[in-house]
């Protein structure tokens, strides 16, 4: 049984920029910190700063909006330009209001506006970019995954976190857009309670409970703490991506 977990937000992370190495920025960070990577450990890694490294960030100047970004655009109010940039990141419009967008992600996330977000840019303060998920988030969280790998042979579990607004509840928390090393989704079906009756229905979203986690100490706003280091943690089920957390299509009760 687990008796404390510990989640530190890691200072000295640069503002990212298009081709950076986040491994090397990472490790720096630890270093300087005095932290050492277990192989227990835990990174949380802000979608952010994955996208902006790998060159997602898009000049509103450069896109065209369609027709039918037009249409989205006259029905939330927002600019047609960044419609356009939602569309193309979606594979279908779930629900449009002002101000929201409702989208299927193109990697099946459900999500508002396609994950783009124009926050925290430093050359944005006039609203012309926006920045894009990663192309590949599983890949990018192995790539980091790998890149992480400690001298001894250690091998910490990585999250790449974004946050996420959830049906019928208000506020935003941190959940995990992709992972690689640890078991994102805990499946304690067939195993018992305390009284011995068998589990029917348990699953456990680990990597989301580790990356809500972690979101209290990253922060949401002009804190500058992308990256989270989370101790204490053993989870002994097999890995599985945070592709297991997405609901197939024909099980979503709610489309």
């Amino acid at each position: 049984m687990l008796n404390s977990v510990q989640f530190q937000a890691l200072e000295n992370i640069p503002e990212i920029t298009a081709g950076d190495d986040l491994s090397r920025i990472i490790r720096q960070a630890l270093a300087e910190a005095e932290l050492i990577l277990e192989d227990s450990s835990i990174l949380v890694v802000a979608q952010k700063i994955v996208s902006k490294a790998e060159g997602r960030l898009v000049d509103l100047a450069s896109v065209s909006p369609s027709p039918q970004a037009h249409e989205y655009a006259r029905i939330t109010g927002k600019d047609a330009r960044l419609v356009e940039l939602v569309l193309a990141e979606s594979s279908s419009v779930l629900r449009a209001v002002p101000g929201v967008m409702i989208v299927r992600h193109r990697l099946g996330y459900v999500m508002a506006n396609a994950g783009i977000d124009q926050s925290n840019l430093p050359d944005n303060t006039k609203g012309t970019q926006a920045l894009l998920l990663p192309l590949d988030p599983g890949a990018s969280a192995r790539a980091l995954h790998a890149g992480l790998t400690t001298r001894n042979g250690g091998h910490p579990g990585i999250i790449i976190s974004d946050s996420f607004g959830r049906p019928w509840r208000n506020g935003v928390v941190n959940i995990a857009l992709a992972s690689a090393g640890i078991p994102a989704l805990i499946d304690q079906r067939n195993g018992s309670d305390r009284h011995g009756r068998t589990l029917q229905n348990t699953l456990v979203a680990f990597a989301d409970a580790v990356t809500a986690g972690a979101g209290l100490v990253m922060g949401e706003a002009s804190e500058g703490t992308p990256v989270a280091l989370v101790n204490g943690l053993r989870p002994s089920a097999a890995h599985n991506d945070a592709a297991a957390l997405v609901r197939p299509l024909e099980a979503d009760l709610f489309q």
